[in-house]
């Protein structure tokens, strides 16, 4: 059965929704989904990452259901397989708090955050458990320790420290490095494992994991539009950085701030009680759709969306999906009706054509709408 549900993705009173329909997915019907973090659709296929339960799902076709088993596994053998490393050892069929995802439909990439990886078919997987052909940020598949060799070491244009979010247009890729409070740069998907990146974003050379406001203080996802911006949720800082130009990503800080006024500024909402139209807390992916830029407010429990990329710093959004104001946050009003009559704590946004998917994170589960603006 599929679970509509009409009032979940609310917009502001006056204005065309957002979102003109939406349902509920919740995963495997035996095994659901935990805390999934990553979501990624292509060629009609969908792809979670089941984050709380190390795994990666494919469905080959969107679920029409609410319940649907999945077509292919990743890190696990089965539905019923949950455990870090499945349960053993690292190895290139394991995950361990998978999170970002990307694909064009021919390969699939996916940053393996807590073994301080990227994971790389060259051939969109098609059975259970299938393993890797690529990783980057370790020497080899049994590796697992930040930047190589452990905490506290010095970071290297091949290492990698709590890696969550992933993207590529085809031919370049990017990793938010997290925990090493950077962005690297490769100049093609690498084909070979312990692939050194082209270059750094946040950092003055690639052996820096110290942060200045100006940079990148905790890159959780990155994202490329289709007219070459970039846009970087910095979590920490509340606020999201948009280059409007990918290329002069690691040479200048970036043009724009989404949620905060300056690069000095910090504040969850602004130092407001409640959030505003301008204002973001905890955010954890931005996502660009045709002229348009969907950014994931994640402690606010919404979806900013802006009609155009923010050309200036703090400039305001234009509609939001989770709430019918921009005032009403996670913790005001809405929650006391149960949080499964909202969104709570989205993490990621992918889209394809007017399809979009939402990672509602904090609810278990993935809403998959239809987006009326397109």
């Amino acid at each position: 059965m599929l679970l509509t549900t009409p009032n979940l993705t609310q917009s502001l009173p006056g204005l065309p929704p957002v979102v003109g329909l939406n349902t509920v997915f919740r995963g495997s019907a035996g095994h659901p989904f935990l805390a999934p973090r990553g979501v990624w659709t292509v060629g009609g296929r969908l792809m979670v990452s089941d984050t709380g339960q190390n795994r990666v799902f494919i469905w080959n076709q969107l679920p029409a259901t609410e319940y649907a088993e999945p077509d292919v596994i990743l890190g696990q053998l089965d539905t019923e397989e949950t455990g870090r490393n499945s349960g053993g050892l690292v190895g290139a069929d394991t995950l361990q708090y998978s999170s970002g995802l990307w694909s064009d439909g021919e390969r699939l990439i996916v940053a393996d955050a807590w073994n301080h990886r990227v994971l790389i078919w060259n051939s969109f997987p098609t059975r259970h458990g299938q393993p890797a052909d690529v990783v980057v940020g370790q020497a080899d598949f049994t590796s697992n320790q930040p930047n190589g060799k452990g905490i506290g070491v010095t970071p290297t244009s091949k290492t990698l420290n709590w890696p969550y979010g992933v993207t590529s247009d085809g031919e370049h890729l990017w990793i938010a490095d997290t925990g090493n409070r950077r962005v690297l740069y490769f100049d093609h998907i690498p084909t070979e494992s312990f692939a050194p990146a082209t270059a750094v974003i946040g950092q003055p050379d690639f052996t820096e994991r110290d942060y200045e406001s100006a940079n990148p203080i905790w890159p959780y996802s990155v994202k490329i539009g289709q007219q070459g911006q970039m846009a970087v949720a910095d979590t920490q800082y509340y606020r999201t950085l948009i280059w409007n130009d990918w290329r002069t990503a690691a040479n200048q800080q970036a043009d724009v701030l989404i949620g905060q006024a300056d690069f000095e500024s910090n504040g969850q909402n602004q130092y407001g009680l409640f959030p505003a139209k301008q204002t973001l807390s905890w955010t954890y992916d931005a996502h660009f759709h045709g002229d348009g830029l969907l950014v994931a407010d994640t402690g606010n429990s919404r979806i900013l969306w802006f009609d155009t990329v923010p050309t200036q710093h703090n400039q305001p959004a234009d509609n939001l999906i989770g709430h019918a104001s921009f005032a009403t946050g996670s913790e005001n009003a809405n929650t006391r009706f149960g949080t499964d009559k909202q969104l709570y704590w989205p993490f990621s946004i992918s889209t394809e054509g007017n399809q979009l998917v939402i990672a509602d994170t904090g609810n278990h589960r993935i809403i998959i709408g239809s987006l009326s603006n397109e």
